[in-house]
């Protein structure tokens, strides 16, 4: 079994490993997630520039406020609302392709339905 700081460290071995390979840009930021145990954060980022363009998570006030509860989902359903969010404020700044970045995580269960849910808000990735 491995301990808490092996975990750690393999996880940032997965994650240095595919931002090696994975750069965003002005006209193609990188769309990175970050899921923690009780919430889900995504960010457009524009590498060359150094900056976050958009950004969404399961703690912003626009969430709390429009977000309704399916009787099943729970925390796979919040981060496919973040991520149609998210699609909705990158398609209003006139991003329309991302880079895709799982930041270490396997793409399945919620990293999966951010994807998924920029993709029905019109992102192309």
């Amino acid at each position: 079994m491995l301990s808490k700081i092996e975990r750690k460290d393999n996880w940032l071995i997965r994650k240095r490993r595919a931002r090696f390979k994975i750069r965003g840009s002005s006209e193609k930021p990188r769309l990175c997630v970050y899921r923690s145990l009780k919430h889900i954060y995504a960010q457009l980022i524009d590498d060359d520039g150094g900056a976050t363009v958009v950004t969404c998570s399961t703690l912003d006030k626009e969430f709390k406020d429009t977000y309704i509860a399916p009787e099943k989902g729970g925390k796979v359903a919040k981060a496919k609302w973040v991520g149609q969010l998210l699609g909705k404020r990158a398609i209003e700044k006139g991003i329309k392709q991302v880079v895709f970045d799982r930041n270490g995580f396997k793409y399945h269960g919620r990293v999966a339905a951010v994807a998924a849910g920029a993709r029905e808000a019109g992102l192309n990735f």
